[in-house]
């Protein structure tokens, strides 16, 4: 290496001190030996500084990423049939996401059946979906190296049980009031605490939650992190206030473990001058674009098309 180089940057990222060496620290570490003129820069700051805020060209590649991951969802939803296989359900997936190129996944899908709804971070595909089941899948597709993060919840028999359909407006209703809310100077560490507090209230006015303190009951993760050129995008969090251009999820999931119902709603929200707009809309997410597009989907599956 020439002397006349003085810096060498390097994404030396830690998720916490204790964690092992990366081939950027292992690089660090060789570097400092071999070349001890050089000043060893972290290049996480910059990526963070460069990452928290999307330009033009990012959105409509999340744009793109989102039709992509629509089409991903709307296919497993209208094949869905009591019986299926979580790999059949990840099957359908995947290929409609191959009619838009080769590179697949933008992550581990996360789909899953019935009971293995309650294991939060679940990759086995083993799993049969019974009459009744709800499906969970947590899913994104790639676009011009940039990707997005979508979560929606059904019956796998293509029609909501009173119950199902309880929990599922409380999601719905809590997801919808965050989008109407989010907006430039919010602090980001409310969007999580907003929706809990409203979650826990709709959960509590449909007779499921008794205190709204105990809202931990049934929703059993965080309900917001940044998307783009990762599933959970690095960011600068010491801005601590949304600002226009910013990509994160809006992400409700309510877990009855006695009912046996647990499912996410996941959105992709992308803040705008005045407020926000929900990329993922264009997937269905209603219990009425739900239905519809699962009877859509057993119509012509009974008629051979």
């Amino acid at each position: 290496m020439s002397g006349n180089y003085k810096h060498l940057y390097l994404d030396l990222y830690r998720v916490s001190p204790d964690d092992r060496d990366c081939p950027a620290h292992l690089l660090a570490k060789k570097a400092k030996l071999e070349y001890p003129y050089l000043r060893i820069e972290n290049a996480n700051v910059l990526i963070r500084s460069l990452r928290t805020i999307k330009q033009a060209c990012e959105i409509e590649a999340m744009r793109e990423a989102e039709k992509i991951t629509r089409d991903g969802i709307v296919a497993m939803m209208k094949a869905s049939r009591p019986g299926m296989y979580e790999y059949q359900y990840k099957a359908e997936f995947d290929y409609a996401l191959g009619q838009h190129g080769p590179q697949g996944p933008a992550f581990p899908s996360i789909i899953s059946a019935g009971k293995n709804n309650f294991c939060i971070h679940y990759y086995q595909y083993k799993g049969q979906a019974r009459d009744g089941d709800m499906i969970l899948n947590d899913v994104g597709a790639w676009h011009d190296g940039l990707m997005n993060d979508v979560s929606r919840g059904w019956p796998c028999n293509g029609r909501f049980t009173e119950k199902q359909k309880l929990l599922y407006e409380c999601a719905l209703k809590t997801s919808n009031h965050m989008f109407e809310i989010i907006r430039p100077g919010m602090k980001m560490a409310d969007v999580d605490k907003t929706a809990r507090a409203y979650n826990a209230e709709m959960l509590k006015e449909a007779g499921v939650l008794k205190r709204t303190e105990d809202i931990g009951t049934f929703m059993w993760h965080g309900g917001a992190h940044h998307v783009g050129y990762d599933v959970h995008d690095v960011v600068d969090f010491s801005i601590g206030s949304i600002a226009s251009g910013m990509v994160f999820c809006v992400d409700i999931g309510i877990y009855h473990e006695e009912w046996g119902i647990g499912f996410r709603l996941e959105d992709n929200c992308l803040v705008t001058e005045e407020g926000c707009e929900n990329l993922s809309v264009i997937t269905p997410r209603t219990v009425e674009e739900i239905e519809d597009t699962m009877k859509r989907g057993l119509t012509a599956g009974c008629s051979g098309r």
